[in-house]
């Protein structure tokens, strides 16, 4: 039997055509859900941190030279609303395939966000429902039109910047809850967060099935 022996030049030559295709693909992508939160919890350093940690894994997976934006809104005074702060689409993921064509688009029953389109920076499917552990919870702090709660009750686990006492709206990833309704399938307001902590911290937010992970568009 004759045995090719490979130099290691050409062997990394190799590597890198392997790998090249999905890079280009990755650096077109303007949509994605972080692979891992901060690991505070809810306490993402305000809306600048979670941004500052969607822009981090963008840069990671070759999609730096856009500007990236976390899916977040905000309460109190000033408030934002996160349909205001994400651009205005289309947004595609890692793989190529168009999640919605602008923000109406993403807020209807059109758009095409799924367990198997909503990927990681790196192309990877998020844990959901049935897997373990299940990371299905993603912050969002919004109502599903994508605008901002109320005051008069936390829902932003003090604008991002809690770990203990509060409370986060949060969106299922993969569009699947306990029951069948509007609420458990809904990617952006299905339920606050809660926990023996205080609902804000890390154990909380695994505790009812999240991992601290965020929605990160392009906005440009």
């Amino acid at each position: 039997m004759m045995v090719v022996r490979i130099g290691a030049p050409v062997a990394a030559c190799l590597a890198f055509l392997c790998v090249a295709p999905a890079w280009a693909q990755q650096a077109n992508m303007t949509f994605f859900v972080t692979s891992a939160g901060p690991g505070k919890g809810a306490d993402l350093g305000g809306l600048a941190g979670a941004d500052k940690q969607c822009q981090q894994l963008a840069q990671s997976a070759g999609a730096g030279a856009k500007t990236w934006h976390a899916y977040l809104s905000t309460q109190g005074a000033g408030a934002v609303n996160a349909r205001d702060r994400i651009g205005k689409g289309p947004w595609m993921n890692a793989k190529g395939v168009v999640v919605a064509a602008s923000i109406d688009d993403l807020h209807s029953a059109n758009n095409k966000l799924s367990k198997q389109n909503n990927l990681s920076e790196k192309g990877d499917v998020i844990n959901g429902r049935g897997d373990t552990p299940n990371r299905h919870d993603i912050l969002t702090g919004s109502t599903a039109d994508g605008k901002a709660f109320p005051p008069d009750k936390d829902m932003t686990c003090k604008n991002y910047s809690s770990s203990t006492q509060g409370s986060v709206m949060l969106g299922h990833n993969d569009r699947q809850g306990l029951r069948d309704d509007a609420e458990s399938k809904s990617w952006n307001s299905s339920h606050p967060s809660r926990g023996p902590d205080g609902g804000c911290s890390q154990a909380d937010l695994r505790s009812t099935g999240g991992d601290g992970l965020l929605y990160c568009f392009a906005v440009n």
